[in-house]
C-alpha cells in the first residue's frame, strides 16, 4: 500500500484537474475557490486505500473518490450558511466571500457534479450506497438543527446524530473502495464498521478542538460551538453534571445574548474543566478509536495494510496531520 501522502497527491492532482465550466462565473468560481482551500481529503484517500487493500486498482476508484470529496464539500458550503460561519480552513467561507444564495446554488451544483462522478463507476451497489449515505447525512443535519432548540439532548441522541452527519461518510468511503475492488460482503461491511467508528472518534476530537485547539492548525475560530450553544458531547454532559452554582453559571452563559465572546468562551471552558467533561470526551475518543482498530483487524487484508489503516485511525483520533 502507498503512503497517505502518495494517495493524497493523487487526489489533489485529480481535484485540480476538474474541468469546471467558465460560465456562469458566479456559479463555478465559488466551487473552484472552495475546493482550492484544501483540507485533509481523508474520505477520498480512504476510498483509494480500501480499493487497493482489497486487491483492486486505485485508478478504478478515483472517480468515486472525487465524487465523495465533492459531496463532502457541498455539505460544508451549506453547513457554513446554516451555522453562519465566516471562516473555513483559515479562509473566508463562500457565503461570506460572496453571499448566501451563491453558496446554496454553488453547493447544489457540487452535489450534482459529485453524483456524476459516482455514476461513472457504473456500479449499482456503489450508487445505492452513495444515495443511502447522502440521505443519512441530511437526516443528521436535521437532528443537529433540531437539537439547537432542546436542552434535554442525551448523549445517545448526540452520538447517533454525529454518526449520521459525519461518520457514515467515512464508512461509505471505505466500503465504496472495497466494492469497486470486488471485495466480499463481509470485508466491505467490516471496513464500513471501521469507518463509522473512526468517524465518531474524529468528530468527538473536532468537538474537543473547538474548545482547546490551536486556531492556526484547527482552521476555524476557537469557541464557535460555545458561542452558538451547540449541543456537543461536551455541553450535553456539562448540562447533565452541573449542579448548584455551576448549573446557575452554565444557564447564565447559555441564556445571555449579550455575553462577549472572550468572556463566554473562557467561562464555559472553565466549567467544562471543572466538571471533568474533557476527560470524558478523551475516553470516548479512545473507545471509538479502539472499535475502529478492532474492525480493521478483522478484514482479510495484509498485515501491512491493516497497520496503515490503524496508523491513520490513530492520527484521526488525535487529529494530527
Amino acid at each position: 500500500m502507498k503512503t497517505f501522502k502518495e494517495y493524497l497527491d493523487s487526489v489533489n492532482e485529480a481535484i485540480a484537474s476538474i474541468p469546471y465550466p467558465k460560465e456562469p462565473r458566479q456559479l463555478y468560481e465559488p466551487i473552484a475557490y472552495h475546493m482550492a482551500l484544501g483540507g485533509k481529503r481523508v474520505r477520498p484517500v480512504l476510498a483509494l486505500m480500501a480499493c487497493e487493500a482489497m486487491g483492486g486498482n486505485m485508478e478504478r476508484a478515483l472517480d468515486a473518490a472525487l465524487g465523495l470529496e465533492l459531496f463532502h464539500n457541498f455539505t460544508l458550503l451549506h453547513d457554513d450558511v446554516m451555522d453562519n460561519a465566516d471562516v473555513r480552513r483559515g479562509k473566508p467561507t463562500v457565503h461570506f466571500q460572496w453571499n448566501d444564495n451563491t453558496a446554496i446554488l454553488s453547493g447544489d451544483t457540487m452535489l450534482t457534479i459529485a453524483t456524476q462522478y459516482i455514476a461513472r463507476t457504473a456500479n449499482w451497489q456503489v450508487m445505492d450506497l452513495f444515495n443511502k449515505t447522502a440521505i443519512e447525512i441530511y437526516e443528521g443535519q436535521q437532528w443537529d438543527m433540531d437539537y439547537e432548540h432542546r436542552i434535554d439532548v442525551s448523549v445517545d441522541e448526540y452520538i447517533n446524530m454525529i454518526r449520521l452527519k459525519t461518520s457514515v461518510l467515512l464508512g461509505c468511503a471505505l466500503k465504496m473502495g472495497a466494492l469497486i475492488a470486488g471485495a466480499s460482503t463481509e470485508d466491505a461491511d467490516k471496513l464500513y464498521e471501521a469507518g463509522v467508528n473512526m468517524g465518531l472518534a474524529f468528530q468527538l476530537r473536532d468537538d474537543m478542538l473547538d474548545v482547546w485547539g490551536n486556531p492556526e492548525t484547527f482552521g476555524k475560530e476557537i469557541g464557535g460551538d460555545i458561542m452558538n450553544n451547540k449541543k456537543t458531547y461536551l455541553l450535553i454532559n456539562a448540562i447533565r453534571l452541573a449542579q448548584g452554582d455551576d448549573a446557575d453559571e452554565l444557564r447564565h452563559w447559555l441564556n445571555d445574548p449579550y455575553a462577549s465572546r472572550d468572556n463566554k468562551v473562557a467561562g464555559v471552558t472553565a466549567l467544562y474543566e471543572r466538571l471533568g467533561v474533557r476527560e470524558m470526551i478523551e475516553e470516548a475518543i479512545a473507545h471509538y478509536n479502539d472499535l475502529a482498530i478492532a474492525a480493521f483487524n478483522q478484514v482479510n487484508m495484509s498485515d501491512e495494510d491493516k497497520q496503515a489503516f490503524v496508523q491513520l485511525a490513530n492520527r484521526l483520533a488525535g487529529r494530527q496531520f
